[in-house]
């Protein structure tokens, strides 16, 4: 199964739900806005692909291979949110640019610009 962005996004989603707590269904619905029925579409081709475990009381868990997708979008977000404020750009747009960037930036072009930027950080507080 190739992800795409909106594959992604849910994984990401799931990635940051869990850390507040068990994840249902409904919760990704009520963070993303979509509809309940693309959402379980949705779940059901991760539970399939084995991105995801759904257990008898259909809470969601990331397994490793769903983890390690979401944790690479996570990183990408964190990383280009804080850039862009860093370069005076206010939270919300540069929450919003980030999130779009992330899953079209190479892996190639990001390696480069983390490096770059923690480089550039670390300059800055010594």
């Amino acid at each position: 199964m190739i992800i795409r962005e909106s594959g992604e996004m849910y994984l990401e989603t799931i990635l940051r739900l869990e850390k507040k707590g068990q994840v249902r269904s409904i919760d990704i619905v009520n963070a993303t806005g979509y509809s309940k029925p693309t959402i379980s579409e949705q779940m059901k081709k991760f539970r399939e692909n084995g991105f995801i475990h759904m257990d008898e009381r259909n809470f969601i868990t990331l397994t490793d291979k769903g983890r390690e997708i979401a944790e690479k979008i996570y990183e990408r977000h964190l990383v280009l949110t804080d850039l862009f404020i860093d370069l005076g750009v206010d939270p919300e747009t540069a929450e919003e640019d980030a999130c779009r960037i992330e899953h079209y930036i190479s892996d190639a072009t990001f390696d480069k610009l983390t490096e770059r930027y923690r480089e550039r950080k670390k300059k800055m507080n010594s």
